[in-house]
């Protein structure tokens, strides 16, 4: 702990405190999650505590077990799910070289795909595909019951219920395909929709919350950003945007290349284009307010009177956005490979990567307003 302190800036707390909302915004992706919580773990030994958690997916829980524990246990029950999703051994000595690695992951999604994964999710007997229509257990291949139990043993409902801290997930309306988060301001939050969050299709059944199914929120959209951005109160805010799919890459080579570099396009969270269109937004709201303050104060709307105090509360949002960077020998199963020792380089990546940006205090600090909102990137940095 001394170690990764004495890496970053003393004040940075001073600097964090500044801004009214401090957020994380945890991206979907399976077995790369384990990076998000490498990231929460290098926050937390900076003294860096977020008021508002949010996810899709893999990221939602995640977020659950951040926002379902008191800051000094959160980081060990972190470890614990990971350490029990990826507690399997699948090859006890695995040779140097990228193809050894590569072939030993590659065993170990196979064995995902066949055994499940513990305290996660389990194949279905019979397959769904030899079910009838209409069948029970017909409309996906595992059974997430076991997600269920891990969340009740990890996760403090009552916690998050309580609105300590602010949080969310994103999911999908099977009937109507509508997206919709599930926010403890609105909603009471169980663990059914923590899994309603990564019920994705066809690997994991729909979740009935209220009457209604719900899938994975990355079959719409695998960043819960936008609903930050999209609140009413317009707060001065740090967010750290953590994403496991990076939009850009390397032209394919083969047809393994194809298929990987198509997921990651798929599953990018679009954050330039989200962030793009908050700008514009800001930008309408500032000439709104200005257009609004050459009215003579007599003649001013009890409207217009709304529009300057909006204003007069919105602060600027600065963006730290964090991106997993694949390893030369992952594969296009890089989401559902979840052996110990690529779970263990996935956290220690997250560590590493959070550390980078937080050495750059300049980052952090509480941009001015005009500027309605900036993005910092510790991957498109030459250090």
């Amino acid at each position: 702990m001394s170690t990764l302190r004495s890496e970053v800036p003393c004040d940075i707390k001073d600097v964090v405190s500044e801004y009214d909302r401090v957020a994380l915004v945890f991206q979907g992706g399976g077995a790369l999650g384990a990076y998000q919580a490498g990231v929460y773990e290098a926050l937390d030994k900076a003294g860096l505590e977020p008021n508002w958690v949010s996810g899709v997916s893999i990221g939602a829980i995640n977020s659950a077990i951040i926002a379902g524990n008191l800051p000094e246990n959160r980081v060990a029950r972190l470890h614990e799910f990971w350490n029990t999703v990826s507690g399997r051994k699948i090859w006890a000595f695995t040779p140097e070289g990228d193809v050894y690695r590569t072939m030993r992951n590659q065993l170990s999604a196979w064995t995902t795909m066949n055994m499940g994964q513990p305290g996660f999710f389990k194949p279905r007997f019979p397959n769904p595909w030899l079910l009838p229509t209409g069948a029970s257990n017909a409309t996906s291949l595992y059974d997430t019951s076991p997600l269920r139990e891990t969340l009740l043993r990890l996760v403090d409902f009552d916690l998050i219920n309580s609105g300590s801290i602010r949080f969310s997930v994103g999911a999908a309306n099977v009937r109507t395909g509508n997206f919709i988060y599930f926010d403890n301001t609105t909603h009471h939050i169980a663990p059914e929709h923590i899994m309603a969050s990564g019920a994705l299709p066809p690997a994991f059944p729909a979740i009935r919350i209220d009457g209604e199914y719900y899938w994975d929120g990355g079959v719409v959209s695998n960043t819960p950003l936008q609903w930050l951005l999209d609140q009413p109160d317009h707060p001065s805010a740090l967010v750290f945007q953590v994403d496991l799919f990076s939009a850009r890459g390397e032209l394919p080579r083969d047809m393994f290349g194809v298929i990987e570099r198509q997921k990651d396009i798929g599953y990018s969270s679009r954050t330039r284009y989200t962030t793009d269109l908050f700008r514009r937004v800001q930008l309408m709201r500032t000439a709104h307010a200005e257009a609004v303050m050459r009215i003579p104060e007599q003649l001013r709307t009890e409207d217009d009177l709304q529009v300057l105090s909006d204003y007069e509360k919105s602060g600027p949002v600065n963006i730290c956005h964090l991106i997993y960077q694949e390893k030369s020998y992952e594969r296009d199963f890089k989401d559902y490979e979840f052996s110990g020792s690529s779970m263990r380089d996935h956290w220690q990546s997250g560590i590493e990567d959070t550390m980078k940006t937080l050495r750059h205090r300049q980052w952090l600090e509480k941009p001015d307003k005009s500027d309605g909102i900036v993005i910092h990137d510790v991957h498109r940095l030459a250090e």
